[in-house]
């Protein structure tokens, strides 16, 4: 039998929901996503910013890209944007949930807030909007074409950061296993579940880490990128050129995993 392999990496014409996909990680994959021909929704806490997000990469990349602003780390946010969606489509290909917190603070006098804010976002608000979601992503799995969801992790989840953030390790490593959780419960209704486990990217949290204020551009990315073995900071490219495998037929039997997409920074540094 001869395999027609022309479309093994194709994604085009799926519906996806990228969760704090008005910057940094989640607005690379956002952008891998509508440039490969999907239909995507952001969302992110700031309306105003979510929205400008959206009609920018919907004039740089093409396709509908289209703003759902929510705060995640509430149920009541997440079931407010899974009914948003379900207002709008009767089904959903992909669920990528990258919306997340950090706070820094040494360990003596690391606020109670600052561990639930994290925590409440990244590990709650990847559960329940994957929960209130479930309907919609039930309807787009099928055998041949499971729907997909990709919990954003860090490499942080997996060793030992050199910044304080001790919730922000925690709630990494929660959703790396909570990954082989839904993984384990929902592989045979036709929903694949899979992590990322970035490492550096030249993204807004990493700036404030690292002394740059928060800023992304014209700032020194390749001293942050010197200590990676790779020697450089993650690309738009490689991120989204993960989450595309992911959620092509290339990646359909890729079940439960925590793939890392650091520049080696974990296994080989």
């Amino acid at each position: 039998m001869t395999i027609d392999f022309s479309q093994l990496f194709s994604i085009s014409g799926k519906t996806a929901l990228v969760t704090g996909g008005s910057r940094g990680i989640g607005e690379m994959i956002a952008a891998g996503f509508l440039a490969s021909g999907c239909k995507v929704y952001i969302s992110s806490r700031k309306a105003d910013v979510c929205e400008a997000t959206a009609a920018r990469l919907a004039r740089e990349y093409g396709g509908e890209c289209i703003a759902l602003p929510a705060d995640l780390s509430t149920v009541v946010g997440a079931q407010a944007l899974a009914a948003e969606l379900a207002k709008r489509e009767q089904r959903l290909d992909i669920l990528v949930n990258n919306a997340g917190a950090s706070w820094g603070a040494p360990i003596d006098e690391f606020p109670e807030n600052g561990w639930d804010k994290v925590m409440d976002t990244n590990v709650k608000g990847v559960f329940f909007l994957t929960q209130k979601l479930l309907p919609l992503l039930r309807v787009a799995g099928d055998a041949d074409d499971p729907a997909r969801v990709i919990n954003i992790g860090s490499v942080d989840g997996l060793q030992s950061s050199q910044f304080d953030v001790f919730s922000y390790g925690a709630s990494k490593a929660a959703v790396h296993h909570l990954t082989r959780f839904l993984a384990a419960h929902l592989t045979r209704e036709n929903i694949i579940c899979n992590a990322i486990a970035p490492g550096p990217f030249p993204t807004w949290m990493l700036s404030t880490g690292v002394g740059f204020g928060g800023a992304t551009e014209d700032v020194d990315w390749e001293s942050v990128g010197n200590a990676n073995p790779r020697g450089r900071v993650g690309t738009a490219e490689d991120i989204a050129g993960l989450a595309i495998y992911l959620c092509s037929r290339a990646g359909a039997y890729v079940v439960g995993e925590t793939i890392c997409c650091d520049g080696g920074s974990v296994n080989t540094a």
